[in-house]
């Protein structure tokens, strides 16, 4: 088992493409669509203003995560942590400690994000917050650590939506994480 963990690691700090381990198998991650890119711009940007002056850092999906039960690879759209960010090893590719986790949904990755990586995520003990964004409607959804085993959700809609993210004291306003995002609309009313 040690000696596969070894080589993932070795073949994923060689590739040029970035890889997760899902169910024994190391799936090539895809490039998102032009909303997903606007949307975890729009969160970086907001939530940068927000943290700046904190001793708080913002990761984006170059930086991977691990998960121990069981062992998993990840990258999110955006983790934050606040306080000192803890890794792995001394080359600082895999962080162990984020706070706060976001991914921004696609169809493609919506059940494994909801499902499994989810599954995952709860499993690091320092994460506090999971954030859902809908790429193709303005559709937040939150978790919140409440214990171990009980995170509560609240979901949000709309332009006037306002996300509070009470572990790293940052608000999210709807209509700026889906500004210049262009929604297709399909009338199929005909």
């Amino acid at each position: 088992m040690k000696r596969s963990l070894v080589k993932n690691k070795a073949f994923e700090e060689q590739s040029s493409d970035r890889h997760e381990y899902y169910g024994g198998r190391i799936m090539a991650l895809t490039g998102g669509n032009q909303a997903h890119s606007i949307i975890c711009s729009n969160l970086n940007a907001l939530l940068h203003t927000q943290l700046r002056k904190r001793p708080c850092v913002i990761y984006t999906s170059d930086m991977k995560i691990r998960a121990d039960q069981p062992r998993k690879y990840m990258y999110p759209d955006v983790a934050v942590v606040c306080g000192e960010s803890q890794f792995e090893d001394a080359t600082r590719r895999v962080l162990l400690n984020p706070a706060v986790m976001i991914e921004v949904l696609s169809e493609s990755t919506e059940q494994y994000d909801r499902g499994k990586k989810f599954q995952y995520y709860r499993s690091i003990e320092t994460v506090q917050e999971y954030i859902l964004v809908a790429s193709d409607a303005q559709h937040i959804d939150h978790y919140r650590r409440q214990s171990e085993n009980l995170r509560v959700l609240t979901s949000m809609d709309g332009d006037d939506g306002v996300l509070e993210l009470p572990t790293i004291e940052c608000r999210l306003h709807l209509a700026e994480v889906y500004e210049k995002v262009p929604f297709d609309i399909e009338d199929n009313t005909a």
